[in-house]
């Protein structure tokens, strides 16, 4: 049996475990007589330490396969950059215009030949609170939300999603989605490239 490899950008646990849980689900469908090895990378992300919005997500993600690329592009097959933060909106059409601040987990996925997609959980409202906390007094979102709860190690467990939902969706869980959406182009490739 084929072994291939997947490079991903972050050495954390529930971001590795989610590429190994899509990959579960997705595999039989990319590759089916292969098994998957799942390795992390520590690589830059040139966007801050809570991107602020959906293209500072993107591009974070994006950076973060780039950098796997140059590093791994002899040894894996598939590079995965994962990036989470939030997307900032105004809503309009009311009295007032009122700001909405949405957690939202990106990936994307590129192959060893350069093709690449992206690929986007859901989104969670934040507490306004929160909020304030991160865009206007520049804390990052998991010192924040920790000091916020009481709560300490949510980066590495359930993540704000987890706390935020009650735990009914982890951190794991919305990178696991972004990451199955991402990869979706390649292992549903005959609907994505009808013309």
């Amino acid at each position: 049996m084929e072994t291939i490899r997947i490079a991903v950008g972050s050495q954390r646990a529930p971001k590795l475990e989610a590429v190994r849980e899509a990959l579960e689900a997705l595999g039989p469908l990319l590759h089916p007589k292969a098994s998957f090895e799942v390795r992390g990378f520590e690589v830059a992300t040139r966007v801050s330490h809570t991107p602020q919005s959906r293209m500072e997500l993107m591009a974070g993600a994006r950076a973060r396969c780039e950098a796997l690329v140059r590093l791994e592009s002899e040894r894996s097959i598939y590079f995965v950059g994962l990036e989470g933060g939030l997307d900032v909106i105004k809503e309009n059409g009311h009295d007032n215009d009122r700001r909405l601040v949405f957690l939202e987990n990106w990936a994307f996925v590129s192959d060893a030949g350069g093709r690449g997609f992206y690929g986007r959980s859901g989104a969670v409202l934040l507490p306004e609170a929160l909020a304030v906390d991160v865009l206007d007094r520049g804390a990052e979102l998991s010192h924040a939300i920790e000091a916020y709860t009481g709560m300490q190690g949510i980066r590495d467990s359930q993540g704000a999603w987890g706390v935020l939902t009650k735990n009914l969706i982890n951190r794991q869980e919305s990178f696991r989605i972004a990451v199955i959406s991402a990869f979706a182009p390649f292992f549903n490739a005959g609907l994505y490239q009808r013309r």
